[in-house]
């Protein structure tokens, strides 16, 4: 398959989907979009990450709130994409809500979190979705995750 068959974007698609930019982006590459449906997407973690000089100096862990952060991301790559859809100066996706939020193993620099999200409904402009997260196949957290587009007031 190729890119545009797989949905798959590179770092400067991923800028277009999301508002997010440096330290806070923490979405890498995706490598599969079915608008409507699911996203599979990367977040690389190295040991340059600004959180690990705190989290923890002498055992870096990547912290379980930035796994849901990226997480969150994704379904945001997600619904834009699904609604065939940018932000910009007017709306964004804010995260609003997480349950069933469980952490199983361990994020270390080195590691490639892989990330797959699903679309389950969306109702009255909420829209919730399962997440998973994963490095080498085995599950380091999961959750599900609520969103809203949400118009914005200008100052």
């Amino acid at each position: 398959m190729t890119t545009s068959e797989t949905g798959a974007m590179d770092i400067s698609q991923i800028m277009s989907y999301l508002p997010h930019r440096y330290p806070f982006l923490l979405i890498d590459r995706v490598l599969e979009c079915v608008e409507g449906e699911r996203l599979v997407a990367i977040k690389n973690v190295s040991v340059n990450e600004p959180f690990f000089g705190g989290h923890f100096p002498d055992y870096p862990v990547m912290p379980g709130v930035l796994i849901l952060e990226a997480m969150a991301q994704a379904a945001g790559i997600l619904g834009f994409r699904t609604n065939n859809s940018k932000p910009d100066e007017n709306n964004i996706y804010l995260f609003v809500g997480i349950d069933k939020a469980r952490f199983r193993q361990q994020v270390v620099p080195g590691d490639q979190l892989q990330i797959d999200v699903k679309l389950n409904r969306v109702v009255r402009g909420m829209w919730q979705f399962s997440a998973e997260a994963t490095v080498d196949g085995n599950r380091a957290a999961s959750c599900e995750i609520m969103c809203t587009l949400k118009e914005l007031e200008h100052r």
